[in-house]
């Protein structure tokens, strides 16, 4: 039977982030995934790093999302540094934009609200919006400016994820699906992965949307592990004539710009079980948002379509920490926010592993607050 340190289930940004962090540590770490790492939920992000809350269900995750910005860089460079693959990340800011009649009091309420929260984010003049972003629509009323704010292309940054974990030792073992979590006496000690029994100090549950079924087969149900899968339709558009240097985000959708001039459109958030698929109701809906924000894109050539399922939770907050099993922690539940959210998850964890209790409070993620609102099914 092989043995390890830690077995990570499931190779995303996540698992693979906290597999890198882990072999820092000097741990001897195995991540199995059902099939190629990265496949999944971090391969269909946009890659907008924003602590900015979409609805007041996210105000509890900004202090963590703002962390996880202050994070970046170092991590950014420590796995460019590690894998000799570049992440594509910019932080050139974003431009909120408001429309209609209310525009502008509509963005003052936005931009009191984050200051208040400790974000930054100020008002521009429209002439200057235009200035930087000349293809803005002609209903654009009000823009705000949040400098701290910026993008990384998700396939690159997950891809230099795995590199950097590999280059560390880290044992990657792909289409090696677990099937079970092995608990003995109150400890999970094993898993069951391809049909093999490896032996682990401790383990991660990482895997998305697919958490709860995995926690399900083990025998666990999904007391600690409550996910769902939440369909988000993607596009990406070749432009004719429209360059765009900043991500414009409106409450109807955004517009990421990528380093070879392309520009990723989106989203949707359905509600479809585990069907990944595109549909012309949500392209309709993703191309009239992009329309609206920047209106030359109706000449754009559509070079892709996609979906992804991200992993929601009961709350829509994640779920990262300990749980009452002993050596199991969940790493899984992050949304929308994945991509943002690697950093400060990885080091969690890694803290939680190596010195038993973490520097960042993070109860509000713990994976027992289902339990304890009796949200999460019993073992």
């Amino acid at each position: 039977m092989k043995t390890f340190d830690v077995a990570i289930i499931g190779g995303g940004v996540i698992g693979a982030s906290i597999a890198f962090e882990l072999a820092g540590a000097k741990l001897r770490v195995a991540i199995f995934d059902s099939q190629e790492p990265g496949c999944e939920a971090s391969w269909a992000a946009a890659g907008m790093l924003s602590p900015a809350p979409d609805s007041p269900h996210d105000l509890p995750l900004v202090p963590l999302s703002r962390e996880s910005l202050r994070l970046y860089p170092e991590f950014v460079a420590s796995i460019e540094e590690a894998s000799g693959q570049c992440t594509r990340m910019a932080r050139e800011g974003t431009l909120e934009i408001f429309t209609g009649a209310n525009g502008e009091a509509d963005r003052d309420r936005r931009v009191a609200s984050c200051c208040r929260l400790g974000l930054a984010e100020e008002p521009v003049a429209l002439d200057t919006a235009r200035q930087w972003e000349p293809s803005l629509g002609a209903g654009v009323s009000a823009a705000a400016w949040l400098p701290d704010e910026g993008a990384v292309e998700p396939r690159a940054l997950t891809s230099a994820v795995i590199s950097a974990a590999k280059r560390r030792d880290v044992e990657i073992r792909s289409n090696s699906r677990v099937t079970r979590m092995v608990r003995e006496n109150n400890r999970c000690r094993k898993v069951i992965a391809g049909g093999e029994e490896i032996s682990a100090g401790h383990v991660v549950l990482a895997a998305g949307c697919f958490s709860s079924q995995i926690a399900a087969e083990s025998g666990f149900l999904a007391r600690c592990s409550p996910t769902r899968p939440v369909r988000g339709q993607m596009m990406a558009l070749r432009p004719d004539g429209v360059s765009q240097r900043r991500v414009l985000r409106s409450t109807r959708g955004y517009l990421v710009p990528r380093q070879d001039g392309h520009i990723v459109a989106g989203s949707t958030s359905e509600e479809a079980g585990f069907e990944k698929r595109v549909t012309p109701e949500g392209m309709r809906k993703i191309f009239d948002a992009a329309l609206e924000l920047s209106p030359g894109l109706a000449s754009a050539e559509i070079i892709e379509t996609w979906s992804g399922l991200r992993p929601g939770t009961p709350d829509d907050l994640p779920i990262i920490g300990p749980t009452d099993i002993e050596g199991l922690f969940v790493a899984t539940g992050h949304y929308r926010n994945g991509i943002l959210l690697a950093p400060v998850t990885a080091k969690l964890v890694r803290e939680w592993i190596v010195d038993g209790r973490p520097e960042f409070e993070a109860e509000a993620f713990s994976p027992m607050r289902f339990v304890a609102q009796g949200l999460g099914a019993a073992v």
